[in-house]
């Protein structure tokens, strides 16, 4: 790949116009905009894929549900979850979406190894798992032959929600976060260590050029 993207630390972000914004990035940018990953943390909130079934969704009570243009099925987000955005023109860097997808998973499962645990991907079913609980899940959409959502990274939040839903479309899955299995409880400790990690997988090799603003409306 060629210039480093530049990183964004959001800091904890209403879901929808963080989603229009990376709609309205995706739709501006040409053959000569920077990448840019986004990472954030969102208030609690279901969002549903373009074409999933709300029979995955049990008993969403009063929190908020969204459907968007990702793919995949029902999860949940709130604060003490990593997201992570990726917004790549994915042409220019000859990337398919198994290769983006691969990427995601291997940096999750390279950075937690540093703490000791053992993850893995599945081919079947996106995401990084630890025993069979899922730590991290995975929904993407490419536009105009660039990417945007991404990856939602379980550090520290409360998982009972996830009792709501069936994760991701397949019922029973059970759900990890890292403040269990011996990693940090922070986000942005895990912001910072899981960022080189993505770089490297994503074929990046120098400096972060990190912002610490707060995206806007655009």
């Amino acid at each position: 790949m060629n210039a480093e993207p530049r990183i964004k630390q959001l800091g904890l972000v209403e879901y929808e116009p963080t989603w229009r914004a990376m709609q309205k990035f995706t739709d501006e940018r040409d053959a000569s905009t920077p990448d840019e990953i986004w990472m954030a943390e969102h208030p609690p909130v279901f969002t549903l894929g373009l074409n999933a079934s709300r029979e995955h969704l049990l008993a969403p009570g009063d929190i908020p549900v969204i459907q968007i243009d990702r793919g995949g099925q029902v999860t949940y987000h709130a604060p003490g979850q990593l997201l992570i955005y990726p917004l790549l023109d994915v042409r220019r860097h000859v990337l398919s979406v198994r290769q983006l997808v691969v990427a995601l998973e291997n940096a999750v499962i390279a950075y937690v190894a540093e703490f000791g645990i053992a993850a893995s991907g599945r081919r079947d079913a996106p995401g990084v798992y630890v025993d069979g609980a899922k730590l991290a899940s995975i929904g993407l959409r490419i536009r105009r032959g660039a990417s945007y959502h991404g990856m939602a990274l379980n550090v520290s939040l409360d998982l009972q929600p996830f009792d709501r839903i069936n994760v991701c479309g397949y019922q029973g899955l059970a759900v990890t976060r890292l403040a269990d299995l011996g990693g940090p409880s922070a986000v942005p400790a895990a912001a910072s260590g899981l960022a080189r990690h993505l770089l490297r997988e994503l074929g990046f090799h120098s400096a972060i050029n990190t912002d610490l603003q707060a995206v806007s409306s655009r």
